[in-house]
């Protein structure tokens, strides 16, 4: 019988999963986007019902598959802001959120189906909320995959950050 553990998270890893959490950033980037799915879902339930009732066959298909596609996309970087939030509060240890399930997936289904003829409300949220997965995306890489394939060991300058909080007891 082997005795198999799982891989633990660097201490230095944790502490910039912490950091980040309560970062201005985390918090301008958490407003915006649960203001951004507030957004979607008032105009979704709302004018957009309207909207969708005035289009052709072929653009309210696409209404459909777009709304869809912003929906999922949001609700990923929704669900991702919350581990980090949960960090921030100490409702996550930092251990936790490395685990792959809290990963940001890669956006499902495929390509748009076309955005001619889509109301340009709708178009505006589908272009805001794309470069906000981006950035969220982006965000998710640097602190959790790309350090998965790297060595445990922190760079020069996560090292001496460290050191300074120690001796500070920041």
């Amino acid at each position: 019988m082997s005795n198999i553990s799982a891989p633990q998270t660097a201490p230095w890893r944790a502490g910039v999963i912490q950091d980040f959490a309560r970062s201005e950033l985390f918090e301008r980037t958490f407003q915006e986007g649960m203001g951004l799915v507030e957004e979607t879902a008032a105009y979704l339930d709302g004018a957009g019902r309207q909207d969708s009732k005035l289009l052709s066959r072929n653009a309210a298909l696409s209404y459909a598959s777009e709304s869809m596609r912003l929906t999922t996309r949001l609700m990923q970087v929704a669900s991702w802001l919350l581990v980090q939030r949960a960090v921030r509060e100490g409702n996550m240890p930092a251990e936790s959120a490395c685990d792959a399930s809290y990963r940001l997936a890669g956006e499902a289904g495929a390509a748009p189906v076309g955005r001619d003829g889509l109301p340009s409300p709708l178009s505006q949220l589908l272009e805001r909320s794309e470069r906000l997965y981006d950035r969220v995306r982006h965000l998710d890489k640097r602190m959790y995959v790309e350090t998965e394939d790297a060595a445990e060991a922190p760079s020069p300058v996560l090292a001496q950050m460290s050191r300074l909080r120690d001796a500070f007891g920041a």
